[in-house]
């Protein structure tokens, strides 16, 4: 199959575009450092949380964690209403590299693990995401990155065929499956690394050079 030139970057949210850390809610609820350590090895865990991006509701999900740990109930319903606490703020520097991408014409892209009922929280926080064309969230579609079933449907939904867009992640599992999927893959790293190779890839111009013609 023929392939296209590279034209749009499809990026992942947690972890490249905003931090996220269960934490950041918790040590605000638990003062005392050994049992917020308990909690979150064993109550609220990042392997419960993920339930969420695959598509179940929490409603469920915690129902069925009070049952097993009845006595933190109430820690363990926090996690719904106060989910935006987990996430502090954006990576430093990767929303100023999204601004510049889009300034110079770059159709951007997302496909984020994301619990479908937190990004409804979560996007009307985040206006960076005006600047997107199309977000496929695993929570919505019960489709979770690396299952390349989620990749296939970007590839139709964004009309990006081979070598047309350059996906950033940081788990290597993910940018793995959509370099099998047809793109160029870069692992995130650090905005800084980013800016680099999206430059050597003529997707980002220098800062005050004209953008290329599209």
């Amino acid at each position: 199959m023929e392939r296209g030139r590279l034209r749009a970057v499809v990026f992942d949210v947690g972890h490249v575009l905003y931090e996220w850390d269960i934490r950041h809610l918790y040590a605000r609820l638990i003062p005392d450092p050994a049992r917020l350590e308990w909690f979150l090895a064993n109550v609220v865990t990042r392997a419960w949380h993920f339930q969420h991006d695959a598509g179940r509701p929490f409603a469920e999900t915690s129902a069925e964690l009070i049952a097993r740990f009845p006595d933190e109930a109430d820690l363990i319903r926090a996690y719904g209403p106060r989910w935006l606490e987990t996430i502090p703020g954006p990576v430093p520097g990767s929303l100023e590299l999204v601004a510049r991408l889009a300034d110079q014409g770059v159709p951007l892209f997302a496909i984020t693990n994301f619990a479908a009922e937190f990004w409804a929280m979560f996007r009307p926080t985040a206006p960076v995401f005006d600047r997107f064309t199309d977000i496929i969230v695993s929570g919505e579609e019960r489709l979770m990155k690396p299952d390349p079933a989620i990749f296939a449907l970007a590839r139709k939904r964004f009309g990006l065929g081979d070598g047309e867009a350059l996906f950033v992640d940081d788990q290597p599992a993910n940018v793995a499956a959509a370099e099998a999927a047809g793109w160029l893959g870069h692992r995130f790293e650090s905005a800084e690394r980013l800016a680099a190779d999206l430059s050597r890839l003529g997707l980002l111009a220098e800062e005050g050079a004209p953008a290329a013609t599209r």
